[in-house]
C-alpha cells in the first residue's frame, strides 16, 4: 500500500484526464460547453477541483526584442472535491461563458493565420503531481463584427495577418491584457495614402469598439504615421449595409 502510495505521488498509476469540448467553436460572450472525461488508475485519487484555463498565444515587446508566450486570460472552476476509485470511469460536465473580449481566430471558416487558442485542464490531485489536457479552441466573430470585417474586404481591402498583443488600447474599455489586431493589405482607393489598416475590437454585451489604425504614407502635403481612430457600432446593427458608414471611417482616418 505504501509503494502504491509512493507511486501514486510521482504520477504512476494515476487517473487519466480528457477534456471534450461539445462546442470546439464558439463566439466572444458565447457559452463553451464540454465534459472532463476522468479514468481512475491504479489507486484512489482525491481530486481536490478541477480547473479550466482559456489561454491564447500573445506577442510581447521588452527591451532586448519581442517575444511571445501563452497568456491565461480566464479561468473556471468546474467540479467540488471528489474521491476517483481505481478503474471508476466519472464524467464532468460544464457549461462556462467566455469573456466578450475573447479574440476571434477565424472568419466565415478561415483560420486566421497567426492566432491560437486554446482550453487548458487542471486536475489538482492531493498528494500527486497535477494532471491535464489541452485543447485548442476555435472563435467565430460576432455577427456585428463580421459585418465589420466583410464590408472591408467588400471595400477591397485584403486580409494580410492577425496577432495578439500584450497591453492595453488607450481610451477604451478593454478588460483583458491583450487585444487583437487584424491587419489588412488596402483597398486600391486607399493605396496611395495608406500603408495597411489594423482592425481591433473591444466588445460588451452591449456594444461593439471598433478600433482603426491606419498606417499613412507621408507625402508633399502631409505626414506619414499611425492614425488611429475608435467608433462604436451596436450589436443590432449586424443586420444593415455599414459600407458607406465603415467607408467614411477610413477616409476620415486618412
Amino acid at each position: 500500500m505504501v509503494f502504491k502510495k509512493l507511486l501514486g505521488a510521482l504520477g504512476v498509476g494515476g487517473p487519466g484526464v480528457d477534456t471534450v469540448l461539445t462546442t470546439p467553436v464558439v463566439q466572444p460572450g458565447g457559452t463553451l460547453q464540454g465534459t472532463v472525461e476522468l479514468s481512475g488508475g491504479t489507486v484512489e485519487a482525491d481530486i481536490r477541483g478541477i480547473t479550466l484555463t482559456l489561454v491564447a498565444r500573445v506577442e510581447i515587446e521588452h527591451e532586448e526584442g519581442e517575444s511571445t508566450g501563452l497568456y491565461p486570460f480566464a479561468r473556471f472552476s468546474v467540479t467540488a472535491p471528489l474521491v476517483l476509485a481505481p478503474g471508476e470511469n466519472r464524467s464532468i460536465p460544464f457549461a462556462v461563458q467566455v469573456p466578450w473580449e475573447t479574440p476571434v481566430t477565424s472568419v466565415a471558416g478561415q483560420h486566421l493565420h497567426g492566432m491560437q487558442l486554446g482550453v487548458r485542464t487542471e486536475v489538482d490531485i492531493a498528494g500527486a503531481l497535477d494532471k491535464g489536457d489541452s485543447d485548442p479552441l476555435g472563435v467565430e466573430p460576432l455577427p456585428v463584427q463580421h459585418r465589420i470585417l466583410d464590408t472591408l474586404l467588400q471595400l477591397g481591402f485584403r486580409f494580410r495577418s492577425a496577432d495578439l498583443e500584450a497591453g492595453h488600447i488607450r481610451g477604451t474599455g478593454q478588460t483583458l491584457p491583450f487585444y487583437q489586431e487584424i491587419e489588412f493589405s488596402p483597398a486600391p482607393q486607399y493605396a496611395h495614402a495608406c500603408n495597411s489598416l489594423e482592425v481591433s475590437f473591444v466588445t460588451t454585451p452591449h456594444r461593439v469598439e471598433v478600433v482603426l489604425e491606419a498606417d499613412k504614407r507621408g507625402g508633399l502635403f502631409g505626414h506619414g504615421g499611425d492614425v488611429i481612430r475608435t467608433h462604436v457600432v451596436e450589436h443590432g446593427q449586424a443586420g444593415q449595409d455599414l459600407t458607406g458608414l465603415v467607408d467614411g471611417w477610413i477616409r476620415a482616418a486618412l
